[in-house]
């Protein structure tokens, strides 16, 4: 992790408050850490996989734009820590996570589209993130997750709390979500 480029920090208004914010270069993915200004010893944290379609777009497809706004939202209330991992489509990429929507269209869900397209149901990795948090000096969090992989990603940073991010599912969005419970273990 010795090649990660680190930017400055720099202020972000947003419409659910006002954030620091802080690239990190990690080969040709930037990801970012946004978060309060004052981060307490074990502060809440939200990682983040991108999602262009839900976060940018708006797509109700998948909850992934609604779990950012809320995970803003409360993160603004309470303090802490978002860090935007630039792993687009469970880290299969932009233009693969296309392919499986179309995979998707013709009646496949969401992790065997993965399978056809040849890419593991979730191909993420977490090492940036731990490098992240350890840049910032966090040890132990609260983690906003319903992932487990992601609780089980960090290593030496001690979890003490595992918060739930509970989306009201949508007719888009409800065979997605049965998916991530049933085939990926996600508490929903």
């Amino acid at each position: 992790m010795n090649s990660i480029k680190i930017s400055q920090i720099a202020t972000l208004p947003t419409k659910y408050g006002t954030f620091k914010i802080q690239a990190f270069r990690e080969g040709n993915k930037e990801h970012l850490a946004l978060f309060t200004e004052d981060l307490s010893d074990e502060p809440i944290v939200r990682i983040h996989s991108e999602c262009l379609t839900g976060d940018a777009l708006g797509s109700v497809k998948c909850d992934c734009g609604e779990q950012l706004h809320f995970a803003q939202a409360l993160i603004a209330k309470e303090g802490g820590m978002i860090i935007y991992h630039r792993q687009e489509g469970r880290n299969i990429g932009l233009l693969n996570k296309v392919n499986a929507y179309a995979l998707q269209d013709g009646g496949l869900d969401t992790v065997a589209a993965n399978h056809q397209l040849g890419f593991k149901a979730d191909e993420r990795t977490y090492e940036v993130v731990e490098f992240i948090l350890k840049h910032f000096g966090i040890k132990k969090l609260k983690l906003l997750t319903n992932n487990p992989k992601k609780i089980d990603s960090l290593g030496d940073i001690e979890i003490i709390e595992r918060l739930p991010i509970q989306i009201t599912p949508n007719p888009h969005n409800e065979g997605y979500l049965q998916v991530k419970k049933e085939q990926m273990g996600h508490f929903l």
